[in-house]
């Protein structure tokens, strides 16, 4: 699923990640712990391709096989939009919009048909309890029902993987446990595929496996 060489970042002369290797198979819900400023989330945006690795003669990055190092700005942003769902921390959506149409977007983005975007993501939001909300503003929901229309929005295309930074960290701790499920009947139900950078020690032990990065590289990369 994901394959990771000798991935580096350096901002001017702070070298952030030092060298990282990782292999995630399909279907796993994979956590990324460490402490603030150990390269987590550095580490999630060049694997979720928002961020480029600092170039080197030997490191690569593939998704399901794709090579994705070498990709021009254009495809790159295909590849994302096709590929990989994203959850933030903080949910991200535009507020202009219902909870309905904030799901479809990155489908109207890659220009599938409307009436099939709408239908998919009104599918999700029933999965996801929200059938009765998909009229909602973002600010007439609760910050739980928020972050499951994230959720929804990540799942849209279908994507290969999804990359959740903090995902639960601005929930309380009912929506956090509620959420922390979702992603574990989601990987059940359609053998989705999770990486999480997270400081929650109860979703990093509810993973299958937990890397742990400690000044820019993994100190701990478990087997399954």
């Amino acid at each position: 699923m994901i394959e990771a060489k000798n991935i580096t970042k350096y901002y001017g002369d702070l070298q952030v990640l030092k060298g990282v290797d990782l292999h995630i198979k399909k279907g796993e819900v994979i956590a990324i712990v460490g402490p603030s400023g150990a390269g987590k989330t550095t580490l999630l945006q060049i694997l979720g391709t928002l961020d480029k690795p600092t170039p080197s003669a030997d490191n690569y990055l593939t998704l399901n096989g794709d090579s994705i190092l070498n990709l021009k700005d254009k495809s790159l942003s295909n590849f994302r939009n096709q590929h990989i769902g994203f959850i933030f921390q903080f949910h991200q959506l535009l507020p202009e919009f219902t909870a309905l149409e904030n799901v479809c977007i990155p489908g109207f983005i890659g220009k599938r048909p409307k009436k099939e975007v709408i239908a998919a993501a009104k599918k999700l939001l029933d999965f996801l309890g929200l059938s009765h909300r998909i009229d909602h503003k973002p600010n007439e929901l609760s910050g739980g029902e928020q972050q499951r229309v994230a959720v929804a929005r990540a799942l849209i295309n279908n994507p290969k993987v999804i990359f959740a930074d903090e995902p639960s960290g601005n929930l309380d701790s009912g929506s956090a446990k509620n959420l922390h499920e979702l992603f574990f009947k989601l990987r059940d139900e359609f053998n989705q595929t999770f990486v999480i950078v997270t400081h929650n020690e109860e979703l990093a032990n509810m993973t299958d496996r937990k890397l742990e990065m400690q000044d820019g590289v993994i100190i701990n990369s478990p087997t399954v």
